[in-house]
């Protein structure tokens, strides 16, 4: 009696317990690879990683890395914190193999309920990789060195930026970014900007009033410079700079048009609550500009239930 009554009273002090917000179903196989206690990294080059895989859609946004739009082919990813890593990992690329085969996503956005190894792929994603009626299912993922660049590398100064405050968002880089950093045009200077984790550069006195001279700087140790950057707050500037495989390394960075959008704030996105939807809070979305990503400026980003 005395251990029947024990099992009963834990069974109850267990069912008494919050129920969580959205549990996926167990999944087969060795769980995935957690990183030490307090530590955070996007996943390391050429190592195979286990875990399992949503989707969700960014109804058009660019997700907590402040892309002005999702890819133009919808193939991305939002990763938990450990592995966004305060947007260390936004513009990198994984291979994710499921049931049906591999696909290769762009790190946009962050999953904050994610633990690592959960990887929330976009909708058409997770259809390369299995039939979306599951819902959810176990994936291997390595992220990709050295991947195709979609184009020279473009830069977005923030809203807000002015001559004592600076940040400046690189984009079409292929690798995770190790530095940036900012020179004022006939400088000898250079500034060290710092991530934020929205997915911009800030040099929070300021580089001056520009043009600007940007030295890039990524994981896999490809170094570029791309000179000409303007205070151009919003607008996205495209260089002829590659951040490897050819191309010039300080080069003007080529206007491109855009169309007006409402002013924006300068301070950072808020992290979206945790146990709203699955979803990411996207950064206030960029002008579009002629000849980069399509932009589609619609509700923010949205993710099924479980």
């Amino acid at each position: 009696m005395t251990a029947l009554a024990a099992v009963v009273g834990l069974t109850l002090a267990l069912r008494s317990g919050a129920a969580p917000a959205c549990a996926a179903p167990p999944l087969a196989g060795p769980p995935a690879a957690v990183p030490a206690a307090g530590l955070a990294a996007p996943p390391p080059a050429g190592v195979t990683r286990q875990g399992k895989a949503t989707f969700y859609d960014s109804k058009g946004a660019g997700g907590n890395c402040s892309l002005p739009a999702a890819p133009a082919d919808r193939l991305y990813v939002a990763l938990g914190p450990s592995e966004y890593a305060a947007a260390a990992a936004c513009g990198g690329h994984l291979d994710v193999t499921g049931p049906r085969g591999t696909v290769r996503v762009l790190v946009m956005d962050q999953c904050p309920e994610c633990p690592p190894g959960h990887l929330d792929l976009s909708r058409e994603a997770f259809a390369r990789i299995a039939d979306p009626v599951k819902g959810v299912v176990p994936v291997s993922y390595r992220a990709v060195p050295d991947p195709k660049l979609s184009g020279p590398l473009t830069f977005r100064v923030k809203e807000g930026s002015s001559r004592w405050w600076l940040a400046v968002q690189v984009a079409r880089h292929g690798n995770p970014l190790r530095s940036v950093e900012v020179r004022q045009s006939g400088s000898s200077t250079w500034r060290s900007a710092a991530r934020q984790d929205y997915n911009y550069w800030l040099v929070a006195d300021g580089v001056g009033t520009g043009p600007y001279a940007v030295r890039v700087t990524d994981t896999r140790g490809h170094r570029v410079t791309a000179g000409g950057v303007r205070l151009a707050p919003g607008e996205v500037q495209r260089s002829d700079v590659r951040m490897y495989g050819g191309g010039t390394n300080a080069t003007r960075p080529r206007p491109t048009a855009t169309r007006p959008t409402p002013a924006a704030s300068s301070a950072r996105p808020s992290p979206r609550p945790s146990g709203s939807p699955r979803g990411s809070v996207a950064a206030t979305p960029a002008a579009p500009s002629a000849g980069d990503v399509p932009v589609a400026l619609d509700a923010a980003p949205e993710r099924p239930s479980c």
